[in-house]
This record gives structure tokens, C-alpha cells and sequence, in this order.
């Protein structure tokens, strides 16, 4: 079994969720006692948040790619970013380690494509749905086509991340937000719809929706234990 390296923290409510996923994983493949070998980095999100609104993306790298390469001089053999937006930097910190990186979209993106999926819904921060480092990725290395809310519900869903859900704060309100958000993206054509952010699935969880759900969280742990448990 190789030694996954988690870069965490951002925000740490949903690198539990990973940690979880990861551990859950390995014992669901190996049973017993099993367990992932994972080691975890843990950054303060606080730092990142106000880099990430200010837009100094080129600072964020740095500090994240510093962090990935703690990571591999303590023993990692891969690297997971456990959150959607800081991908952005993606190619940055993989550049700055000898360690393969595992992307979440492109792991998202193969399991649309296994399941059939060619429109799909985004939800996310602000940054996912807008910048063309996840978007555009899914569109030209996949071939999907991607749809995202509309400016009034992107900022709603931008919000509730920030205020409530990084916060630990899961409010039946917004969840109705979200499920009515995505019965839009549905009604537009969207075959499914990516949680595009790790802490959305913390809102929805078992919620049922107008399409299915696609948690990035769940799918990157379980590329991860994937790639852990192969055989060289």
C-alpha cells in the first residue's frame, strides 16, 4: 500500500470527510483492521481565504506548493489538493514535486463519462464556476458540456460556502437554496450535477435531487485509494 498525501485544511470540515473516505475505502478493499496510509498536511485556511478574494493566485502557490513538498520529503508518493478551488494552482505545485498529483476534476470527469454523462451542472465557489481552470478543463480534456447558475445564484452558492458551510454550519434553508439551484440546472438540460466544492456534500448528503449528485470529495478519495492499493 503506498502513502497518499492529503494537502488539507481548506477548510478542514471537509478534509475530515477525506480522511474518512480514504480509510473507509482501504478497509472496504482490504477488510479487517485495514487502514489507509495517509499523511496529512494541514494548512490555515484563513491565510488562504484572503489570498484566494484578494486574486494573489501566484501566493497561493507558493505556500501550497512549499506545503506539498513537506509532504513528499515526509514520505508521501502522491498528492491529493483536498479542495476543488485551490486546483487552480494545480499545475504550480505539481511542478514543485516528483510525486504524481491526482487531479479531482479529471477523476470527477472519467466517472461522468463511465456513467454516460455529457451535460452536467456545476456548483461550486465563485472561482470553480467561473475561472477556466475547472470549467474549461472538464469542456476540453473531457469533452463535457458544463452549465452553471446564473449570476444572482452563483454568488448565493459562493456564499453559503464561505459563511456557512466552512463554518460547520448546515442550515435547512440552504440546503433548499441548493436543491432549487440544481432542479434549475436540471430543467436547462444537465444530466447531473458535480458538488464542485468538498464541503457541499456536507449540506446535501442524502438529499434528493432533480438529477444525480456527483461528490468530488468521495470520487478523488476513492482514485486515491485506487491508485494506493495497485499493484506496481
Amino acid at each position: 500500500m503506498k502513502c497518499i498525501g492529503l494537502l488539507g485544511g481548506m477548510s478542514w470540515e471537509s478534509t475530515v470527510s477525506y480522511y474518512q473516505a480514504l480509510n473507509r475505502g482501504v478497509r472496504a478493499e482490504l477488510g479487517g483492521l485495514h487502514s489507509a496510509r495517509v499523511l496529512l498536511n494541514s494548512v490555515d485556511f484563513a491565510e488562504i481565504e484572503r489570498l484566494q478574494h484578494a486574486g494573489d493566485w501566484p501566493a497561493t502557490a507558493r505556500l501550497l506548493a512549499n506545503e506539498a513538498r513537506r509532504l513528499q520529503a515526509g514520505g508521501a508518493q502522491c498528492l491529493l489538493i483536498a479542495t476543488n478551488t485551490m486546483h487552480k494552482v494545480a499545475p504550480e505545485i505539481a511542478a514543485a514535486i516528483d510525486i504524481p498529483l491526482i487531479h479531482i476534476a479529471d477523476a470527477t470527469a472519467r466517472r461522468l463519462q463511465a456513467d454516460g454523462v455529457a451535460r452536467v451542472g456545476l456548483l461550486g465557489t465563485r472561482f470553480t464556476m467561473e475561472q477556466d481552470f475547472y470549467k474549461g478543463r472538464l469542456e476540453t480534456q473531457f469533452g463535457l458540456e458544463v452549465l452553471v447558475p446564473g449570476e444572482a445564484q452563483r454568488e448565493r452558492v459562493h456564499r453559503i460556502i464561505y459563511d456557512e458551510l466552512c463554518l460547520g454550519q448546515i442550515r435547512e434553508s440552504s440546503r433548499a437554496e441548493y436543491l432549487a439551484i440544481i432542479a434549475e440546472l436540471a430543467a436547462a438540460g444537465a444530466q447531473a450535477v458535480i458538488l464542485g466544492c468538498t464541503e457541499i456534500a456536507l449540506l446535501l448528503g442524502d438529499a434528493r435531487a432533480a438529477v444525480p449528485l456527483y461528490d468530488t470529495t468521495a470520487i478523488h478519495a476513492e482514485a486515491a485509494v485506487a491508485w494506493s492499493l495497485a499493484r506496481e
